[in-house]
């Protein structure tokens, strides 16, 4: 007599919480239960959450002045603009930018986050529909998106505490976490070449590499890791290349 099929036994169901932790310690099973199960809200409030406060903790103990002055040392175009201004227009230009940095700052990072997870979701949607054939729903996509940049919280709590340790005229907040080349640039190297060297990020690699995780469990017949990742790097790739042409043109 033949054995019955016995059925698969389902992935084991993770909380938000749970999913957390898991995207960093384990993190293809953590995927595969966000495949099966999508949810992104919780990963997006948390890194709005941890950028806010390193902008919070940034303008109560380094302020914006000496950013601002550095922006525009090294803005070409505004250098031009600023040689026919007075020193008193100047300075005007000077205190307004530092007054409202710390707004535009609490406002990108929350824009940022959501728009920036909704707009990669749907272009790697878009990519692998295509040059996978696989069906995604984009719910998935944003959950796998949100999920696998959760080592973002890591950096940020790594950049509060930074700003705590180091001489408050040495922060940079671009470059709070040296886990790039561009963080050990001069300020009059090139901005497409700062463009180019911060985007060659540790952190980023480790987006990539979840991501493709991610995607890739979707679909195990049809999207193998390998394709996943070329996918996840290619999309990746030709975003690095608008962003440092655009850099170029207008810098």
């Amino acid at each position: 007599m033949a054995t019955p099929a016995m059925p698969p036994e389902p992935t084991p169901q993770v909380s938000s919480v749970g999913r957390i932790l898991g995207i960093v310690f384990s993190p293809k099973p953590t995927l595969e239960s966000i495949v099966q199960r999508p949810t992104w809200i919780l990963p997006l409030l948390l890194l709005c959450l941890v950028s806010t406060t390193v902008v919070f903790v940034f303008s109560q103990r380094v302020g914006w002045l000496g950013f601002m002055e550095r922006q525009n040392q090294t803005n070409a175009r505004l250098q031009k603009q600023m040689e026919s201004m007075t020193p008193d227009q100047r300075d005007k230009m000077l205190e307004t930018q530092t007054k409202y940095a710390a707004v535009f700052g609490y406002v990108g990072v929350v824009l940022g986050t959501f728009i920036g997870a909704l707009l990669v979701a749907a272009v790697l949607l878009a990519a692998f529909s295509l040059i996978g054939g696989a069906k995604i729903g984009f719910t998935t996509s944003l959950g796998i998106v949100a999920h696998s940049w959760v080592p973002g919280i890591i950096a940020g709590l790594l950049g509060i505490l930074i700003i705590f340790l180091k001489d408050p005229s040495t922060v940079d907040i671009q470059h709070l976490v040296a886990t790039n080349a561009g963080a050990f640039l001069s300020d009059d190297a090139p901005k497409w070449q700062e463009s180019l060297l911060s985007s060659l990020d540790l952190f980023v690699f480790w987006y990539l590499i979840l991501m493709s995780i991610g995607y890739s469990a979707t679909n195990p017949k049809k999207i193998s890791f390998g394709k996943a990742f070329g996918t996840v790097v290619g999309v990746w790739l030709l975003y690095v290349i608008v962003k440092v042409g655009f850099t170029a043109a207008f810098s």
